[in-house]
This record gives C-alpha cells, structure tokens and sequence, in this order.
C-alpha cells in the first residue's frame, strides 16, 4: 500500500493543526503526505484505501530519550552470556515497541559485565522498527569504591583522571548521537539497591573540568547532556554550559528560571535515576511554566524511588518502558488542570523528546513531510490512558508493527 488515508475520531497532531476532530491523514511513502479533516481530504483525495479508526484517537508515537535498554537491562533482567546478551535486547526492544514506542535515546555507558563495543550496539538494532540514538558516555557508580567506566574503554574500569582526559572525551563525544547523560556530575546508583551504593550523589568534577569536557564537544559541534542531580550539581551543570539537564532532581527554583534563560533542556525521571527524590508533578509544572522544552523519559530499567506519592509501586522491582505513561500521568494530569493544551501536554512524549534527539524534523508530530509514526488508541497517551494494552496500533513510517485487537 504505497498510498492511503486513516480516519479517526480525533488526530491529535502536537502541531500548529493541534487537535483535529474527524479528522483524517494521508500516507504515502513512509511519510505523512496530509493532515487534516475528513470533510476536506476526503474530497481532494476521493478514490484513495481509506482505513477507518472511527472509535479511536490518533496521536503520534512515543519517544523515549533516556533508555538503558541494551546496555545494563538484558544481564539485569535475563540470565544471558555475551553469545545471549542482544537476543534479550532485542526483546526488550519489541515490548518497547509494543508500548507505543517508535524512538528511543539509548546510553551507551561501559558495563563490567559485557564487553561490547559502540559498533556492536548499532548493528543490534538492525532491522528493528525503532528509530534509535545512541548517547556515549562515561559513568561513574557510587560503590564503596566509585568505579568508573566508559563507552569506549567498554568493560574496563578507569581512573577518574582518565575522564577528563582530552583524547578520551574527544573519542566518547565523536561516537555519540545526541546528548544523552555524557557524563555524570553524580555518581549514580544506577539499578542498583541502596546498600550497595552509598556513595550514589557524590560529584565527580569540577566546574573547571566540565568547562573543558562541555568545550571539547561544543567544538565538534555536538551538544552535551549530563545527568545530574542536587543544587550543587546543577549549578556546576549550568556553570559549565552543558546543554540538556538529564533529572535534574532537587532543581531550585532560581535554576529552574536560569536554565530557561539560558535554553537549557531538560529530561525528567519522575520513576527515580539519582541519589534524589525524582520529579514531581509540581516540578513539571514549573519546567512547563517557565517554557522549558522539558522531555519525560523512563530511564529504563530502573527500579522506583522508594516512597514517592505519585508513583503507584509498592516494590524494588525494575520497570521498563511499558511505563512511560504511567509514570507520566500524574504529571499530564496536572498540566490540563492548568488549562494546559492537550498538544502541548503530550508533546512531553513525543516532540520534546524528538527535539533532544535532534530529529524534530523526522518525527515527534503529525505533520507534513514527516515520518508516518502514530499510534491508534483508546485515548491520548499518558494524559487519558496508561496500560500499553490501550494502544491498539502502532505505526512506523507508514507500516503497522503492532495490532491488538
């Protein structure tokens, strides 16, 4: 089918168009060829396949920019060996997709326990119907002993003086796609329990330091991300002129409004990801208030920070992208309770995020020209519906790679 038309009860576009009621869009070549209403494509493009998704709402797919899902989830979750490892991988990235996930914003940090090389994380990917970035990185976990590692270095451990080694960075800043977590201003706790990390929030760098990390990708022409956590932490984030906050867990006020002003992006983990108790629906109401290009991301898998009120777990258990709604709802709920737009509530799932990856022009709205990835669902992601069961269709560039009936 190189050419046809979806109706449905409503397109929400995440565009200019926003919401369009009995509306329709047209697809062909993998692209979006037209958006608008029933009424008017219907006549200008009379003898096209028409699909009928008359009960359903039409939205674009979503986009999940901070992802461990290749890397630390398959040992996580399966008992894999290195001949295994990416068999379970791309498992985990069909539930992603079943999810209502198209796009993804994947770390490659270092792992002890798999000794893979960048090269080999692009070429697990191939023939999946994912659209994947990948963030290289160095990491840094608070062990006893903070252990450090890189994308580069693979599962060999190094010094703290080798990250900010000008040669190393330069290497890690070349391979990576767009700016994910860099690097770590926090030692993390990573997925790991609380006991055995209790070094998880120390800062790793100075200021100076991360000025000539941020310095040497800004001349690559590369924007950088970090994870970060704590008022310290940002200050030093912002001081050194790194691009996209990943957290930002434990944000001031006063930082929230500089890092408007000086065009700081930032990716919430309402689930947890830091030393810190993670975002708050309030917290996302401010980035949103202070027209921050605020993104929320799972940062799969992970498990929940313990005894957050708006998170619905009572367990340590890890969670993966099948939860991006959930985790967001609370959030999304909020943001309509201040008379927020439906469009801009769920560009928080799909065109911010497709923003920090660099590919706003690919997908992340329903719009012309772009990549035909969408969702048919029972309601609006995120905002009216939670369960992955709820989405019955999920489209990448123009094909259905998932179907519930």
């Amino acid at each position: 089918m190189s050419i046809y038309m979806i109706r449905a009860k409503k397109i929400v576009t995440v565009s200019q168009s926003g919401t369009i009621e009995d509306g329709a869009m047209v697809i062909e070549n993998e692209k979006i060829l037209d958006v608008g209403t029933w009424e008017n494509l219907s006549k200008q493009y009379p003898s096209i396949q028409v699909i009928e998704y008359a009960d359903y709402v039409v939205t674009p797919s979503l986009v999940d920019c901070h992802t461990h899902l290749l890397e630390f989830a398959p040992t996580s979750l399966y008992p894999v060996t290195p001949e295994t490892h990416f068999i379970a991988g791309k498992a985990i990235l069909f539930h992603a997709l079943s999810s209502g996930i198209t796009a993804l914003g994947e770390q490659i940090c270092g792992h002890p326990l798999g000794d893979f090389r960048v090269e080999d994380y692009r070429k697990a990917i191939h023939g999946i119907p994912l659209n994947v970035s990948f963030a290289t990185t160095s990491i840094s976990i608070g062990f006893e002993k903070i252990a450090h590692f890189t994308s580069i270095t693979q599962s060999t451990a190094v010094r703290k003086k080798d990250l900010i080694d000008p040669f190393l960075v330069k290497q890690i800043a070349k391979e990576s796609d767009y700016p994910g977590e860099n690097i770590f201003i926090n030692a993390t706790p990573a997925n790991f329990t609380i006991n055995e990390v209790p070094k998880a929030g120390e800062i790793i760098y100075s200021v100076e330091e991360m000025k000539g990390i941020v310095d040497i990708y800004h001349q690559l022409g590369k924007k950088i991300g970090a994870h970060v956590a704590g008022k310290e932490g940002i200050a030093m984030a912002l001081a050194a002129g790194v691009d996209v906050l990943h957290h930002a867990h434990g944000i001031t006020d006063e930082q929230i409004e500089r890092a408007s002003n000086l065009g700081v992006q930032i990716v919430a983990t309402p689930i947890g990801g830091t030393h810190l108790t993670p975002n708050s629906p309030e917290e996302v109401l401010k980035f949103v208030n202070e027209n921050i290009a605020l993104s929320i991301s799972t940062d799969a898998y992970l498990p929940p920070y313990p005894g957050v009120a708006w998170l619905p777990y009572a367990d340590q258990l890890l969670k993966g992208p099948d939860q991006l709604m959930l985790i967001a709802n609370p959030s999304m709920q909020l943001l309509k309770q201040n008379n927020y737009d439906e469009n801009t509530i769920l560009a928080l799932l799909t065109n911010n995020p497709a923003i920090i990856l660099g590919k706003e022009n690919q997908f992340g709205r329903l719009e012309k020209g772009l990549d035909a990835n969408f969702l048919v669902a029972e309601g609006i992601p995120g905002l009216e519906i939670t369960e992955m069961e709820k989405i019955k269709k999920v489209y990448y560039r123009g094909k259905t790679v998932i179907a519930r009936h």
